[in-house]
């Protein structure tokens, strides 16, 4: 599915809606203000935006004009407090796709959501990934290393999936946590280090050169040594 940035300063709606839409098989990035969304949007590069009217450092609005200067035509749902149909047409004006008046039921949110995704044509994560010799179709659930296929369990397959997403790039533990086991994943410390064994155990059984490398005191990329 796509990749959306929830650019909110409420913790625990930004954590609400997080959580929402890793459910739905989004992938979710989170700002907590505006100078942090704009650099989230640069960097990361996602497909959609949620963006809070009211933030600190540049509001919504600011950063709706910012990204509109640029040139930038990413996908924006404005949410706000403000239910005026005065302040709904400025959202509009400024280049904003759709607008949500807080409070929401996170059924509308994902309607309209799916809604831009549809609109916008926005690629699905679904195609088959690979990486060197190592490949990976998320619809038919096959993993291969050159011509040897190996089965891997829903989490191990989760987890390679996800550093297949984003290879050569250095992913912190944390991160692959949220990712992988969710927000308020509460199990075993050593976990991800467990599962990163089964993989490599896994992905090497043909005695191929090791591709998920550790970062000590990091976390985990997937790259050749």
């Amino acid at each position: 599915m796509a990749t959306i940035l929830v650019a909110d300063d409420d913790p625990k709606l930004l954590k609400m809606v997080s959580r929402t839409l890793v459910y739905e098989g989004f992938e979710v990035l989170t700002a907590a203000n505006g100078r942090e969304a704009l650099t989230q949007v640069q960097s990361k590069s996602p497909d959609l935006l949620i963006l809070d009217w009211l933030m600190p450092e540049l509001d919504g609005i600011e950063v709706l004009i910012r990204l509109r200067e640029a040139d930038d035509d990413i996908p924006v749902l404005m949410l706000t407090a403000r239910d005026a149909v005065e302040d709904r047409v400025e959202g509009l004006n400024r280049g904003a796709d759709d607008y949500l008046v807080k409070p929401f039921a996170p059924s509308e949110l994902l309607a309209r959501l799916n809604a831009l995704v549809r609109r916008y044509k926005i690629t699905s994560q679904q195609a088959p990934l690979s990486y060197l010799d190592l490949s990976l179709d998320p619809v038919t659930r096959e993993t291969r290393r050159g011509a040897r296929a190996f089965e891997l369990t829903p989490k191990e397959f989760e987890l390679l999936h996800y550093l297949m997403r984003h290879p050569r790039q250095v992913l912190v533990r944390d991160r692959i946590l949220e990712e992988v086991w969710g927000y308020d994943f509460g199990g075993e410390d050593n976990v991800l280090e467990v599962y990163i064994g089964y993989l490599r155990k896994k992905t090497e059984a043909g005695d191929e050169p090791r591709l998920i490398q550790t970062v000590r005191g990091i976390g985990y990329v997937l790259r050749e040594a």
